[in-house]
């Protein structure tokens, strides 16, 4: 009866998707402020990457969870769909002769106690 998703979207890691321009000769490396204006846009690109990286990895751990619980499950409902269809007849039937005698003697034990306790009951009269 419980519920679960999981949504995992897509993402675009070419650069545009990661917000890199294309590098312009003779004005990106020209001065620090340039270069460092490059080196700010790759670490922001690198820090986006991390952290799809680890988002990718927390589902993908989910994901592995869900599917080890799956495999567990159809094991368990395969083994006890098993033993109810391919029960031992012979087993089966020692059973039911088994409870058959036990219960014959139940009878019998029965019948004796109330035979005996006729007999006290006649020799106190």
């Amino acid at each position: 009866t419980g519920k679960s998703s999981l949504n995992i979207t897509g993402v675009t890691f070419n650069s545009t998707g990661l917000g890199l321009a294309a590098l312009t000769s003779g004005v990106d490396f020209i001065d620090n402020a340039a270069t460092n204006k490059v080196l700010s846009n790759l670490n922001a690109a690198s820090s986006t990457l991390r952290s799809e990286a680890s988002s990718l990895g927390s589902n993908l751990s989910i994901v592995q969870v869900r599917q080890d619980f799956n495999k567990s499950l159809i094991n368990v409902l395969q083994t006890g769909s098993s033993n109810l269809t391919l029960a031992d007849t012979n087993e089966e039937a020692a059973n039911s002769q088994a409870l058959s005698t036990r219960q014959s003697i139940a009878v019998s034990a029965l019948s004796l106690a109330n035979q005996s306790q006729q007999s006290v009951l006649q020799l106190l009269r």
